[in-house]
């Protein structure tokens, strides 16, 4: 995968946060839904996931409490690094 620059459908996080339902939101409310990377900074360099298991359970637990809407979470190869991405449509 290319370095891609952060824009209003792609956003860059280094690691899980708490406001990750706020951004979630946010990208459902723009047409065309978006994708957020978690594991890349946002320089766009590969930072990686730790336990990238429980991270892409605690996403999708999360989301599912709290929105409806169709999201998918996977787990990537960045430059060698796993991350988690997490389309919203």
């Amino acid at each position: 995968m290319k370095n891609i620059s952060e824009n209003n459908r792609i956003e860059y996080k280094a690691q899980l946060t708490e406001h990750l339902e706020k951004e979630v939101v946010a990208f459902l409310n723009y047409i065309g839904g978006g994708i957020i990377y978690i594991g890349i900074a946002d320089d766009g360099s590969a930072v990686g996931v730790e336990h990238i298991d429980q991270i892409q359970l605690k996403i999708k637990d999360r989301l599912k409490k709290t929105l409806c809407h169709h999201v998918w979470v996977c787990l990537m190869l960045w430059r060698k690094r796993e991350i988690t991405k997490v389309s919203l449509q």
